[in-house]
């Protein structure tokens, strides 16, 4: 018998954005494990690729011109410059996956993922919380790739990135893994059961 309440068959944009030391790539990681149909969206950028960065996988290596291009064509869907350089998320890629029913999940600054919402208002926002600014700087700090300076320079990005989490749909805490992983997965799972994104029309009056 055909349910009334079918699941659409497109997959879901989930962006996830949280300061640095949140914790976002472990979650994108865990729920992509977790799940064959997940992907992980691969960014643009203009930079050269590092030594041990692979086109394709780390990063989409174009050049500046082509960037450019894509910008006015309106084929990025976010993007911003950062130490002369350009970084972005492709349009292309995200809707082919979506429309083969593919989850996409997107690891923005909080800029970026407020660009995705003006252009996806279906798109998901979820912000990423460290469960203090005292762990935040123990998780940079364990790194040992920060100076002082930079360190600082971190936590006060952080403190202003936390202000903007009334702007995101979700915010979910990464106290530890696997309950920020089972909380993000109870949110994709309700998302796809929004009455917006079911088809049902057109099938209440079949009859059974």
């Amino acid at each position: 018998m055909e349910s009334f309440a079918a699941h659409s068959q497109k997959g879901i944009m989930v962006v996830f954005s949280g300061p640095s030391g949140a914790g976002k790539n472990s979650i994108i990681s865990s729920l992509i494990e977790a799940d064959v149909n997940r992907v992980h969206s691969i960014s643009l950028t203009t930079r050269e690729p590092r030594p041990h960065e692979v086109n394709g996988v780390s990063y989409h290596f174009t050049t500046r011109e082509h960037f450019e291009t894509l910008i006015r064509h309106g084929d990025v869907l976010e993007y911003d410059e950062y130490c002369g350089s350009f970084y972005g998320t492709p349009r292309e890629p995200v809707f082919q996956y979506l429309n083969e029913g593919k989850d996409v999940l997107l690891d923005l600054t909080v800029a970026g993922a407020l660009q995705i919402r003006e252009k996806c208002p279906d798109a998901i926002l979820v912000f990423i919380m460290p469960p203090s600014i005292q762990e935040l700087v123990s998780r940079l700090s364990t790194r040992g790739t920060e100076s002082e300076d930079a360190l600082a320079h971190r936590v006060e990005t952080a403190k202003q990135e936390l202000r903007m989490a009334v702007k995101f749909d979700y915010c979910v805490e990464n106290a530890k893994l696997e309950d920020a992983v089972n909380d993000i997965t109870a949110i994709m799972r309700a998302e796809k059961c929004r009455v917006s994104r079911l088809c049902i029309d057109g099938r209440l009056d079949k009859t059974v």
